[in-house]
């Protein structure tokens, strides 16, 4: 799918006098404000977006495409809180349906990638009294001793506030001891939607929007790394993304400590918004490219390939997107469980050719965008194989 170039879009004498303002900006590399975020999701069409969302991309990456080797790992799926969205946990009266692991439990899955070229653990769960401070810095410490390379990204706000609410310490306590204990990075979840005419339905009871936003501002004041999410295509509204995209905005302007940003697409199976239709690829794309254009001081957005799928993954790349996750290794049912992709895994081969066939360039980063291998002049050993036919020159 390809869109129409920026010049290409300045000439067109229909388009309206708004978005015409906005493209100038892209162009110029200025931003838009919340009242131009809203302009784009009531009126922008696709082509549209996507020529200035891939202007934006391609400025600040040309056509590199990151993705990493990671795992995951969920301690439970039982949980305290009852969000309406969450197809993936069971509730304290139904524990026996779910899974408890204990640290041994998690070790063992940690340890069964020993003889693997993966760089990150991907830690998130749900949330139980005995998942407490003193768990997760055993668990921490236990992994980076185990393996000192393994990049240990873990836990949103949601069970930082939970825990440290629970120890009776404050934000910047408890995350300076997950620091100590061995916490690398903090990925993006939990923020669903910010503002709270939608937070208290969806997700009633857990962190607010803006202690989210502070426990990230006290984990980037530390000098580390986190990434951001969004909810979306459920009962919000525009206006309450722009909302939660102007938080974030203002936030990395503060603190420049926000390395990704991820759309989260709502998914409808299994939990009590099972009512609502999908969101459709095009709002998808849409989706993510109003957040690229948005979000100006982020320096990645990313697509989560077995949330939204892979073909859809694919074309986010012509919409902004530069980064479309890692190799999973069936390790999650957070979204599986919720009608993405089944069995989640995908080989780095799989991975490097899925960007290849829409013309980007693969590589392969650590957690924190080190370049771990460039894999644009890589040939595999299935490439090489006897196909029936030869190639001839073209003459």
């Amino acid at each position: 799918m390809s869109s129409p170039s920026i010049s290409t879009i300045l000439r067109d004498t229909k388009l309206s006098p708004g978005l015409r303002v906005i493209a100038e900006k892209v162009y110029a590399g200025d931003r838009i404000t919340p009242e131009e975020g809203q302009l784009l999701y009531d009126e922008a069409p696709l082509g549209y977006l996507g020529s200035l969302a891939n202007h934006i991309r391609e400025r600040k990456h040309g056509d590199k495409t990151y993705f990493n080797r990671n795992f995951h790992v969920e301690p439970t799926n039982v949980c305290l809180y009852t969000c309406t969205f969450c197809s993936y946990s069971r509730r304290i009266k139904k524990r026996e349906d779910g899974w408890e692991y204990s640290l041994d439990d998690i070790m063992d899955i940690v340890k069964s990638y020993d003889d693997k070229p993966v760089t990150e653990v991907h830690i998130v769960g749900g949330v139980l009294p005995q998942y407490d401070v003193p768990f997760y810095a055993e668990l921490f410490s236990r992994i980076r001793k185990h393996r000192p390379d393994l990049h240990v990204k873990a836990l949103t706000p949601v069970e930082y506030h939970y825990i440290f609410k629970k120890a009776k310490i404050s934000y910047e306590e408890g995350m300076a001891r997950m620091k100590e204990a061995g916490l690398q990075s903090m990925p993006g979840g939990g923020a669903e939607i910010f503002h709270p005419e939608i937070r208290d339905q969806i997700a009633g009871g857990k962190c607010s929007g803006e202690e989210w936003l502070r426990i990230h501002e006290i984990w980037h004041e530390l000098g580390m790394r986190s990434n951001a999410t969004m909810l979306y295509g459920h009962i919000e509204e525009y206006r309450h993304r722009v909302d939660h995209l102007e938080k974030l905005r203002e936030l990395q302007d503060k603190t420049g400590g926000f390395q990704t940003f991820i759309p989260l697409k709502f998914r409808n199976k299994n939990n009590e918004l099972s009512h609502l239709d999908e969101s459709t690829v095009v709002e998808d794309l849409r989706n993510y490219a109003i957040s690229r254009i948005y979000l100006d001081n982020f320096d990645h957005v990313k697509a989560y390939w077995p949330m939204i799928g892979r073909t859809t993954a694919q074309l986010s790349l012509a919409f902004g997107v530069d980064d479309i996750d890692g190799t999973i290794d069936d390790t999650t049912r957070i979204y599986s469980m919720a009608g993405g992709e089944q069995n989640p895994a995908l080989s780095t081969e799989a991975l490097v050719k899925m960007i290849r066939a829409v013309g980007r360039h693969p590589i392969e980063r650590g957690t924190l965008y080190e370049v771990i291998k460039d894999y644009k002049d890589v040939e595999f050993a299935d490439d090489k194989q006897y196909r029936g036919y030869t190639s001839l020159p073209v003459v």
